[in-house]
């Protein structure tokens, strides 16, 4: 008899969301996590603890900016750095005690160590093996550097470095316009830092939507970033307190060199698969050192792989969702990933979100389809909190009006996609939604004026 019916490696989004559905279907289920804190990177040092940071950081914003316009007189507060620090820990802690709760809850054992497979069917967590009728791989992801950039995680920075700097830096370098660079650059924009962010495209955010690259950078430039674009860096030579970010222009091949106290280095992840003996045991893998999966069991029967060691989109909750259709799968159900409609977010001020395709995925494809946008400067709810910045564009098929692709830059942008999520998740069309009544005064009514836009036309606009 196997120790388990399922052993989860990773104790991330994926895998102990994972792990708790298997343990709800009836399966004997351990997670095996060598990390202090279940949650993996994005509870620990990822999703949770930047948006601990955001929060904090638009709030100094709003009392510096907007508070006086309200009536709300009194001096701006002043940023205590360790206690914003201690509130950003604090919210790590509630939430990965929560995992615990919810594993004891569902009783899933947490096998405390670093996984390996030895053999299929095996699982090694320090000098103990244990055996499992199924293995899933849910070892997430690690930060991936460029060449000539070393991390020390004290002046060059990942983004674990960044949630933990023991000062806010009075200048810092942000490698890479992507979703983590984004975010980190505005929280220390919003606390004073000079904030610069090299890219070697020409534009912000890659595979997003061009209306949306160009409204977020312009917005974003208007609050203190300072972008250099199609630039590709050379090398950053680090010193105790400084570090000297060299690169060159792609369009004249140029030489520039930019000064920091810390320097961020956003340049992507990559799957995290190191240790696990996943050679040995003969799993293939991808081109891309991702593992390859169909219907996300890999080539070794009773070994499945989910979330950010797979292909896809690195999100938690692709991996969450994943981790579930795996769960359901290995129980003998239909599990089921619907790949076309996953959200994206970024969690800045204004936020930006998106599900489906962009205006150009459909314009390479030769689909025939029309567009429908709302500004939230039509939007009462949005003009009285100060965010009319932004919009929401639709993109629906001309000749059925089903809707193919939602685009949201502005107040509660992640919030409101899932309007979206549900409706295309549905085939829903642009007529469906328009037809929906929404609640006077909120934000939700922008995506409405924008399916009325793919129709006879918004109200208020």
């Amino acid at each position: 008899m196997a120790d388990y019916d399922v052993i989860v490696i990773g104790g991330g989004p994926g895998g102990y969301v994972c792990a708790i559905r298997c343990a709800q279907l009836g399966l004997k289920t351990a997670c095996v996590e060598g990390r202090e804190t279940l949650g993996g990177t994005c509870l620990n040092v990822g999703c949770i603890p930047s948006k601990a940071l955001l929060h904090a950081s638009h709030s100094l914003h709003e009392a510096e900016h907007n508070f006086a316009k309200m009536g709300l007189k009194g001096k701006s507060p002043s940023v205590d750095w360790k206690e914003m620090l201690a509130y950003k820990d604090d919210v790590i802690g509630q939430n990965t005690k929560g995992i615990e709760f919810l594993f004891k809850k569902n009783k899933v054992d947490w096998l405390k160590g670093w996984g390996s497979i030895p053999a299929a069917g095996q699982v090694k967590v320090g000098d103990e093996v244990h055996t499992a009728k199924n293995i899933v791989i849910a070892s997430g992801s690690e930060p991936s550097s460029l060449p000539g950039v070393e991390v020390d995680e004290k002046v060059v920075v990942t983004s674990t470095g960044a949630l933990e700097l023991p000062k806010i830096p009075k200048k810092m370098v942000v490698i890479g316009a992507g979703v983590i660079g984004l975010e980190m650059g505005s929280v220390y924009a919003r606390l004073g830092t000079e904030v610069t962010v090299v890219e070697f495209l020409n534009e912000i955010t890659p595979g997003m939507d061009k209306d949306i690259q160009k409204t977020f950078q312009r917005t974003l430039k208007k609050q203190g970033l300072t972008f250099v674009m199609g630039a590709a860096v050379q090398n950053v030579e680090a010193k105790k307190t400084k570090a000297t970010v060299n690169y060159k222009r792609l369009k004249d091949d140029s030489e520039h060199a930019i000064e920091a106290d810390v320097v961020l280095v956003a340049t992507g992840r990559r799957p995290f698969v190191d240790g696990l003996g996943l050679e040995a045991v003969g799993v293939k893998m991808t081109e891309r050192g991702q593992i390859a999966t169909d219907h996300w069991k890999t080539s070794v029967p009773g070994i499945w792989a989910i979330g950010d060691v797979t292909e896809g989109p690195m999100l938690a909750h692709k991996a969450e969702d994943e981790g579930m259709a795996a769960a359901e799968s290995i129980a003998g159900q239909a599990g089921h990933v619907n790949y076309d409609v996953i959200p994206g977010v970024i969690y800045t001020s204004p936020e930006v979100a998106s599900v489906g395709k962009t205006e150009q995925e459909l314009k390479e494809a030769g689909v025939d389809y029309k567009v429908g946008k709302f500004s939230f400067m039509g939007n009462g709810r949005a003009k009285a909190v100060f965010m009319g910045d932004g919009f929401v564009k639709i993109l629906a098929d001309k000749a059925t009006d089903r809707v193919l692709g939602v685009h949201i830059m502005g107040p509660a942008a992640g919030e409101l996609i899932h309007e979206a999520c549900v409706l295309m998740e549905y085939g829903g069309s642009a007529e469906d939604l328009a037809r929906t009544c929404h609640a006077h005064p909120t934000f939700s009514e922008a995506v409405r004026e924008a399916a009325l836009a793919c129709g006879d036309g918004p109200i208020h606009a």
